[in-house]
């Protein structure tokens, strides 16, 4: 990134935090990219951007996060940060894939529990996740419980009638309002902003809820248009789409479910979950940029470096 545009980026930045919210992209425009055409408001035309997805066998939803625009004209660098669903189930070829990604550090989100049903990351040689919890709110072990009795009116009483929806909107505002949920995903970003660090890969169990707001929030931070974010964060119900069909028609023919349609809620990302975390962080901090800065405790120096590491 060159001088001038760090300048600009920190302006903006600096702007944004001042005001408490997020400048129109008008306000920061910068030349487009080769190739790219400005519309005649002064802002880049919508295009349908490439999510970047690495096929393994032992994980569905892992994916790099660069090649995104921003409304400041940039662009995000591919190669540095990558999100994923869990990686205890990678195969050897997985393992030699994910190798050549040159990881320095993985981040997991899951609590104790899961690991101890799901089993810690296969990951290379030398390289060792850290764990960071951020809180399901019990949900792992409700699911767990759920599937166990085998009961379909005890299935049926735990998740139907909305309940299922009901918790994972409740998931989402923790998201936001548990001051551990918030530092682990602030440490995350600090390392994401550490220009020392080489490539980072963070996940969860599923990569689609802690993980999914992780990447949204990064993404937003770094200036991605929140239409974009969100259909980064959405995109978890494509990659897993099979995969989870395949749970639901196993638990089915094992007899464990008669109705297992009733994870589908649990299984999917909808855009009502993350609405329930937005609306939370305006009603606890006013803005995005509130949120990053008194809920994430992140500075203006932190939100640069973000910045001049991750956008070209």
């Amino acid at each position: 990134m060159s001088r001038a545009r760090i300048r600009l980026v920190t302006a903006v930045l600096a702007s944004a935090l001042a005001i408490g919210t997020l400048p129109a992209a008008s306000a920061a425009y910068a030349a487009p990219a080769a190739g790219a055409t400005a519309s005649a408001t002064g802002r880049y035309p919508q295009q349908a951007e490439t999510i970047r997805q690495i096929p393994l066998q032992g994980a569905v939803n892992v994916r790099d996060l660069g090649g995104y625009r921003t409304w400041t004209g940039g662009q995000v660098r591919q190669g540095l940060v990558y999100r994923s669903d869990a990686l205890s189930k990678l195969t050897q070829g997985d393992v030699t894939t994910v190798s050549a990604l040159g990881l320095t550090k993985v981040v997991d989100f899951r609590i104790p529990m899961e690991l101890q049903y799901d089993g810690a990351d296969r990951l290379p040689a030398g390289l060792t996740a850290t764990s960071r919890p951020v809180s399901d709110l019990g949900l792992y072990g409700t699911l767990v419980g759920a599937i166990s009795s085998g009961d379909p009116a005890t299935q049926e009483q735990m998740l139907g009638g909305g309940r299922a929806e009901a918790y994972m909107r409740d998931i989402y505002r923790t998201f936001v309002t548990s001051p551990e949920n918030r530092a682990q995903f602030a440490a995350t970003l600090r390392e994401i902003a550490d220009g020392s660090q080489g490539p980072l890969l963070y996940h969860c169990t599923s990569g689609k809820d802690r993980t999914g707001w992780m990447s949204y929030v990064l993404l937003r931070a770094l200036a991605v248009p929140e239409e974009t974010a969100g259909r980064d964060y959405l995109a978890s119900n494509t990659f897993r789409a099979a995969y989870d069909a395949q749970v639901r028609a196993g638990l089915k023919q094992s007899g464990r479910m008669q109705n297992p349609d009733l994870l589908i809620p649990l299984q999917e990302v909808r855009q009502d979950y993350l609405d329930a975390a937005t609306a939370q962080l305006a009603a606890d901090y006013g803005s995005f940029y509130g949120y990053l800065t008194y809920g994430l405790g992140l500075d203006l120096r932190t939100l640069t470096k973000l910045q001049t590491r991750l956008v070209r």
